[in-house]
Order: C-alpha cells, then structure tokens, then sequence
C-alpha cells in the first residue's frame, strides 16, 4: 500500500507523519517547501492549515460546513480570514483590514497561526494530492462513540491514542517521537493522516467545493 502522511504545525515548523505499511515515520521541517521533499512519493498528504484563501468577506464554505459537522466542538475551527488580513503587519493593523472586509476584527489566536497559513499559501504550486484535514473531525469519523475531553486535557489525550489506535498501532508511533514536538501536535499529524489515507484511497469525505482566487481548491478532506 502507497504511503500517505499527516501534518501539523509545531513551534517553528511543521511535524510529519509518514504511514507505510503500518509504520510510522517522524520528521520535522522548517517550512512547507520542506514538507513537500519530506513527503514526496506519497499518494495524499493532509495538511492541519487552511489550505486557499478566499479575498472577499464571505466565510469559506469548507469552514462553515466543517464547524457544522463537529457540532459542540465547532471551537477547534478557526475560520481562514481573507489574504489581506494575513498579511498585515501586526494584530492591530490585521484587524483594520478585517474590520474593512469582514465587518469584524481577527482574534489574536488567529492571527498567530497566519505565518503558518502564509507559509502555504506562498508555495507557487500546490500539488493535487496535498489536501487540507481537519484533526478533530477526523477523530470523530474513527471513533464516534467517544465524548472526546480537550486535547490537552490527559483525558483527551488518552482518548485520542485510543481512537487512533482503532486505525494504526498508535503506541507503537509514539514510542520514537522527534525532538519539539508536542504530544497534542504529533496526534494532529495522525489524525491528518487517517484522511490522508481515506483521500488516497478514494473514500474521503470533501467539505466544500470552491476555488480561491488562484483557482486552488478550498476544501476539507475528512
């Protein structure tokens, strides 16, 4: 079976989550550029970013759509603000231009992941089996039977390995883990990889089927 693999942001960069043939295998890049070498010959890679823009002040429909699924956790999706936003110099000025476009400021949380969205969508190509995941939407498709507590939470955490471990030998993947990453983070990048996989294999879920303004898809992988 092809390989696939699941990534999310850490503290300077990005962790990835390779899965071939049941193992997994752990790096840590600097920027997405790098996620694209670290991943190449898999057959889909899920991305915990937003992965298009859109310019104007309409919510994403992959966004809306993606709160609409989770339901009570809906909080755990930080709708992607408009390029322009993202790209002020710092939270005041972002919330100007948010406040301009979309009749409302940007929090400050989201603002802090922009880096990491820009980091994205600065790639002049986005490869078609790259594809943006939603980690928590994810766990619920694998296990939904579990009332999951905050990820952050020991009780969360212990929920989640228990969920992944319905689909790969979880304890095993944590046994090795890179140096930076956080345990909240590397189950993310698990998490992304179970829709990796589903993407790959053509039975994934897909939220929302807009283009942004470089006709990228907007859309999640589940």
């Amino acid at each position: 079976m092809s390989a696939v693999a699941g990534v999310d942001g850490v503290p300077g960069g990005w962790v990835v989550a390779r899965v071939e043939r049941g193992r997994v295998g752990w790096t840590v890049c600097a920027d997405a550029a790098a996620v694209l070498v670290a991943t190449a010959g898999c057959a889909a890679v899920g991305v915990d970013i937003p992965l298009g823009l859109t310019p104007g002040p309409e919510p994403r429909a992959c966004d809306v759509a993606t709160a609409r699924e989770l339901g009570r956790a809906r909080s755990s999706v930080f709708p992607a603000p408009p390029r322009a936003v993202l790209q002020a110099p710092d939270h005041a000025a972002a919330c100007v231009v948010a406040r301009e476009l979309t009749g409302r400021a940007i929090s400050l949380q989201s603002f802090h992941i922009g880096p990491k969205i820009l980091d994205w969508d600065a790639l002049p190509e986005r490869p078609a089996h790259v594809v943006e995941v939603h980690p928590e939407l994810a766990l619920r498709r694998i296990a939904p039977d579990v009332a999951f507590a905050p990820k952050k939470s020991a009780r969360g955490a212990g929920q989640r390995v228990a969920a992944l471990h319905r689909w790969i030998d979880a304890p095993a993947a944590l046994a090795d883990l890179p140096a930076g990453a956080r345990l909240d983070d590397v189950l993310d990048a698990l998490a992304a990889a179970w829709s990796a996989r589903r993407y790959a294999d053509g039975t994934a879920e897909l939220l929302g089927a807009e283009v942004d303004d470089r006709g990228r898809p907007m859309r999640v992988v589940v």
